[in-house]
């Protein structure tokens, strides 16, 4: 993409109402304004909330959000330009319960107070498999906690990966540290018993790794208290 295309969506992100993009240091400092009050602010409801972490353009969020109203989504990703599609769409469609935010991932207990999250998805994220990289990798030990910070008691969440590295070291690491494992799978799409919403909604980069036969992988898991 060109420069001049990113900075339009830049400029066209700070105009969108269903977007936050709070500055590192406002985080920092615990000052985000919309901590401990998405329900009341934001979505103006109490309906459970659920995280996509590196949504990307958006695709689960939005997939998610048309097929359970009755729940509130939240995008997260650091990259402007793709996170422009998400929040653009969603306006388009007038979805009232999704919405996005620009900002680094291990600052989410900056951005969402303890106990308010009750789901969190993390969709093809980098595996980071060099192990100089292991702190980035998000179902290390402290990102775990991290979520923990943030989620309601026996909170549910999801990895969807192409990564057979990052799908085998989460169900070892998660099985070591005494973490529930509710459903796990190497392969959703030869797997005739998989949850639909695990095969009709798919990311950008999902597609791409099916054209080339990659397999997709799936664990679903509960943090133990």
């Amino acid at each position: 993409m060109g420069s001049k295309n990113k900075q339009k969506r830049f400029k066209e992100n700070e105009t969108f109402s269903n977007l936050l993009q709070p500055d590192r240091q406002t985080l920092l400092d615990d000052n985000f304004e919309l901590k401990g009050k998405w329900h009341k602010d934001f979505f103006k409801n109490d309906n459970p909330i659920v995280l996509e972490l590196g949504c990307g353009k958006g695709e689960y969020s939005l997939g998610l959000a048309e097929r359970y109203p009755e729940k509130n989504f939240i995008g997260i990703d650091i990259k402007g330009a793709r996170i422009w599609r998400g929040a653009k769409t969603a306006l388009e469609k007038e979805m009232k319960n999704v919405g996005f935010i620009r900002m680094q991932i291990e600052l989410l207990d900056k951005a969402f107070a303890e106990g308010e999250v009750s789901e969190i998805w993390i969709t093809f994220p980098d595996p980071q498999i060099k192990y100089k990289r292991l702190k980035h990798r998000l179902t290390n030990p402290n990102f775990l906690e991290l979520y923990k910070k943030i989620m309601e008691k026996n909170g549910i969440l999801h990895l969807k990966t192409d990564s057979e590295y990052l799908h085998g070291y989460t169900l070892g690491l998660l099985q070591g540290l005494g973490h529930e494992i509710l459903y796990a799978h190497h392969d959703i799409y030869k797997n005739t018993e998989a949850p639909e919403i695990l095969t009709n909604i798919q990311t950008f980069y999902e597609k791409q790794f099916l054209e080339i036969n990659k397999p997709i992988t799936y664990i679903k898991f509960k943090l133990k208290n």
